[in-house]
């Protein structure tokens, strides 16, 4: 019976194998629906004189030389390749390596080890499978695993959505492939994703795409060159006025009065969701010889430890669920929802407190980062510190200076340029 299989050839550059003139060998790459084998092509090249996008060397005074080497065995390759196909049902990357190197088919003399290319999915599986392995070491989030489990889905609707398929060779991903998919997410989809998160599941296929490359997988990932920049969408923090709003509305619901304290909770600690959930009594440390309460805890998302004093209202907070059943039972400061029912309820109280705009989790850590630095004046270091900020910029699209905050500083230095009479005052004395 005769073949219907598939043949690709790849010739690619082993630089890990440079000597010390900085030559590496070629490897020619044979792919067969799928399965693949490889060998060296016996031609060394300069690492600098070797052309990725074209598979060919250029520049090099023997580029025309090693060009038709490689041009020679890509023939011969093809060849053996159509006469196998005549001669066996299914032709194997191994059976034309060996009959190209006048190997006897069924020999194993040599014979290189099979291995089979995974497929999108599969790598999407393999790394979920490693990231779990680091979750249950606490080297990673659960919550940065359940991103990528959510990738996962979308990829499995986006292949269905645009190629009718339930999953797809990495050879037959292209640049392209980025450009749908953003479009998928942020257009086609319902509902659509927002830009940033549009993006973030571009970064997220694109770092899976570069895990296939480094294991050899593809030869390069198509969708390096695709920018993943999206502008950071401006989060207005509440005013303390509408802090104070809801914190003095009187609410007869249970399950709302609970996630408006939560709510106040974050605000005045700038703790995240996943954080203020797993809150217990061990993370409040004593500080100094006041003996004065901070929370204290590593975050869970950047493993970066967060310190902020125990404001008089989280005290409170603090005290008023010390015997509440569901603190008891699990150890905790506060009850809190799950995430979703948490912001869903939240969008409740927005209506009721008659804020004017949705309220969700993280808005509460923008609120505490504009109270900290613009109300009580702290400086930014100190609120990337209370934040478990890995660094100060990340802080500065969380905190925005205000003119009320200029305000307050240039009326104080004011009185260092200038008398009681506006006069700029003698420097000479």
């Amino acid at each position: 019976m005769k073949s219907n299989q598939t043949l690709k050839i790849l010739f690619w550059h082993r630089k890990s194998k440079a000597d010390s003139k900085g030559l590496a060998p070629i490897i020619c790459r044979i792919s067969i629906d799928g399965n693949d084998a490889e060998f060296s092509t016996s031609q060394k090249v300069h690492v600098e004189d070797w052309n990725v996008e074209m598979k060919k060397v250029m520049r090099s005074t023997d580029s025309k030389k090693i060009n038709s080497a490689l041009n020679h065995i890509e023939s011969s390759l093809e060849v053996n390749f159509n006469v196998l196909k005549t001669q066996y049902d299914s032709v194997s990357p191994s059976m034309l390596k060996n009959i190209y190197q006048n190997i006897p088919i069924e020999g194993k003399k040599n014979e290189v080890k099979e291995h089979k290319t995974p497929s999108l999915l599969e790598i999407t599986e393999i790394h979920i499978k490693d990231f779990s392995e680091l979750v249950e070491k606490k080297i990673r989030s659960k919550e940065t695993l359940k991103q990528w489990k959510a990738t996962q889905k979308k990829i499995v609707e986006f292949l269905t959505f645009e190629f009718k398929v339930t999953d797809l060779s990495l050879s037959a991903i292209e640049y392209s492939f980025a450009q749908k998919f953003y479009k998928y997410l942020a257009v086609k989809r319902t509902p659509a994703l927002q830009d940033a998160a549009t993006m973030k599941q571009i970064k997220n296929l694109k770092q899976l795409l570069n895990i296939a490359e480094a294991n050899l997988w593809i030869p390069k990932n198509p969708i390096a060159k695709f920018k993943c920049g999206s502008e950071d969408p401006e989060i207005i923090p509440l005013e303390i006025f509408e802090v104070e709003t809801l914190w003095r509305k009187k609410i007869d619901i249970e399950r709302l009065a609970k996630v408006r304290d939560a709510f106040i909770f974050q605000c005045f600690t700038g703790f995240a969701y996943q954080d203020i959930y797993n809150l217990s009594n061990e993370h409040i440390v004593y500080v100094g010889s006041e003996h004065e309460p901070w929370l204290v805890k590593e975050r869970g998302k950047t493993k970066v430890t967060e310190m902020v004093p125990v404001l008089p209202i989280v005290s409170e907070l603090i005290k008023k669920y010390k015997k509440h059943p569901y603190c008891k039972v699990h150890n905790r400061l506060i009850p809190v929802n799950s995430n979703f029912r948490y912001n869903v309820y939240l969008k409740e109280l927005s209506d009721i407190c008659k804020i004017g705009r949705p309220l969700n989790s993280h808005l509460a850590r923008h609120t505490f980062a504009d109270i900290m630095l613009n109300v009580l004046n702290f400086p930014l270091e100190d609120v990337s510190k209370m934040l478990g900020h890995k660094n100060i910029r990340t802080t500065h699209r969380y905190a925005r200076v205000k003119k009320s905050r200029i305000g307050k500083k240039m009326n104080e230095a004011k009185g260092i340029l200038f008398n009681e009479n506006g006069e700029l005052k003698n420097a000479c004395k």
